[in-house]
């Protein structure tokens, strides 16, 4: 007795063997139908396995789990259904079984697989859409209010850097990857036990030490015990304010200034007052009163190539900001960020509140993440030594310590001389796109505040609210930073902030200058 029959793309057959009837399957159609269809069924093909290929920039495992997160994405392989065992697997690919166990186990700590003592390995039940779906929706949901969280909301939307003009962080390509990876990998190869502490609360000691030397070139003296790694330089301001500030405390701040600042002291319950910014520093009669008014505790500014202006504080305002802070008996915290885009100590117009006060009164912090790499997240504090200490105890309960693994990638780079001819690429370029930026922005009607000739930003008056521009220019898929957010009280403002590494795409200034001719 014999028989077939066909079924979703697969021929049965039972044929008679003595006294048994025997159950055939056999494929007739491509291989992609088969495993839809498989899984459907709730059964599996061990014969359906990936063509690997031997000698490939990808390891055999990587290609293995690159196999499967695929098909499993697409649905392939759905919620349930069992796959091969590591030995068939091992044998239809003819690969060995510790590259199969190796590939399972990443899928499963990815949350692909699950093993089933007994049974094998199956597809794990996941939400994996309605998670995607969630985190897009929070990412695109429409906010209408253009406020601090609107515009980071977008800015980790991962736009082109041409379609972010707005944008704070230069443009991947400007960066050198290889720098980072080749330091990461030289890294990787050091003795794996060092990193599997906690790592010293203040910082590894030895980037400390680099960092030293780079405080002494811009002359600002600190020792390694006064200095303080952080994750960033937003983590630094963090520590700074719950050291130094309680709620009900007022802090002044530039006026505009970094949007991000504003929000951060507010959710301390700390009074934000601003202190207009001229283009050589604050206004100095506003400051006197404004610090005779509110009595407070901190003023956090910047020196060197101010965000959003990138303007630069004079000499003579440095030492009057000294003596009122002194007056008045309240810090003033030096966010300088940004100051390794700038051409050097001993260019024009780059006074530095720290190398005047030599951290008496000032707490300086830099970073990294501007010029390395965002996702590098390497800052630091300089100050007082009591300070230092107390700035680390307070790191130590709101963190414990920071990554060491970060750190010790940024020594490398700096030690090893690789950062200065980094930087001078950097500073070329920005020097090279600068004037066609703001030509290319000015033919469009906006006006320059001011035009410092160093830095990422312009700082331009559109003439109009922008607020309207930005979610003009949103909707055809553009990223403007209207100048509001960097208002403390996030007053309605004619300024945009431009990031000139992003400002070349002829279809966003197209569409910009589209934006501008509409009445808001």
């Amino acid at each position: 007795m014999a028989g077939t029959c066909e079924c979703l793309g697969y021929r049965f057959q039972i044929v008679q063997h003595q006294y048994r009837f025997i159950f055939k399957l056999e494929l007739f159609t491509s291989n992609a139908s088969r495993a839809a269809e498989s899984s459907a069924l709730g059964f599996t093909v061990p014969q359906f396995v990936p063509q690997l290929e031997q000698g490939s920039e990808r390891t055999l495992v990587e290609q293995i789990v690159e196999w499967y997160e695929r098909r499993i994405e697409q649905g392939v392989f759905r919620s349930g259904s069992r796959i091969p065992s590591i030995r068939q697997f091992a044998v239809d690919a003819q690969v060995s079984r510790f590259t199969v166990v190796e590939a399972y186990d990443r899928l499963i700590a990815r949350g692909h697989l699950e093993s089933r003592r007994g049974s094998g390995f199956f597809v794990r039940h996941r939400n994996v859409d309605a998670s995607l779906k969630k985190a897009r929706a929070w990412a695109e949901s429409p906010n209408p209010n253009i406020d601090v969280v609107w515009l980071l909301r977008n800015m980790f939307r991962q736009l082109p850097a041409g379609d972010a003009p707005g944008g704070g962080v230069l443009p991947a390509q400007w960066l050198d990857a290889e720098l980072v990876s080749a330091s990461l990998r030289s890294i990787g190869r050091q003795n794996g036990a060092a990193f599997l502490d906690y790592g010293q609360p203040q910082g590894y000691l030895p980037l400390r030490q680099q960092l030293q030397m780079k405080l002494s070139a811009m002359e600002i003296e600190a020792q390694p015990e006064q200095i303080l790694t952080t994750c960033g330089v937003t983590q630094g301001l963090d520590l700074v304010a719950q050291s130094l500030l309680k709620p009900g405390d007022t802090a002044l701040v530039d006026d505009p200034s970094w949007f991000l600042l504003f929000g951060r002291l507010s959710r301390l319950g700390v009074k934000v007052v601003g202190v207009p910014r001229l283009p050589d520093g604050p206004d100095l009669d506003a400051l006197r009163n404004l610090s005779q008014l509110h009595k407070p505790r901190l003023y956090v500014t910047s020196s060197v190539l101010h965000n959003p202006t990138s303007t630069a504080l004079s000499a003579a305002k440095a030492f009057q900001m000294l003596r009122i802070a002194e007056e008045h008996d309240y810090w003033l915290v030096e966010d300088d960020v940004y100051c390794d885009l700038h051409f050097g100590q001993q260019a024009q117009n780059c006074t530095r509140l720290a190398s005047l006060d030599q951290l008496k009164r000032v707490i300086y912090l830099g970073g990294f993440s501007k010029t390395l790499a965002p996702n590098l997240r390497v800052g630091f504090i300089a100050a007082d030594p009591a300070l230092a200490r107390e700035f680390t105890d307070t790191k130590m309960l709101v963190g414990l310590t920071s990554s060491e693994l970060g750190e010790r990638l940024v020594y490398k780079i700096l030690s090893e001389g690789h950062y200065r001819h980094h930087l001078e690429r950097l500073r070329t370029r920005l020097s090279q796109v600068r004037e066609s930026a703001t030509k290319s922005l000015e033919r469009l009607g906006l006006r320059a505040y001011a035009n410092p000739g160093v830095g990422m930003f312009l700082w331009m008056d559109a003439g109009k609210n922008t607020n309207a521009l930005a979610r003009r220019m949103l909707e055809q898929g553009y990223l403007l930073a209207p100048g509001s957010l960097f208002h403390p009280d996030q007053r309605e403002s004619r300024f945009l902030r431009f990031n000139i590494a992003a400002c070349s795409k002829p279809a966003m200034l197209n569409a910009l200058g589209k934006a501008l001719d509409q009445k808001n």
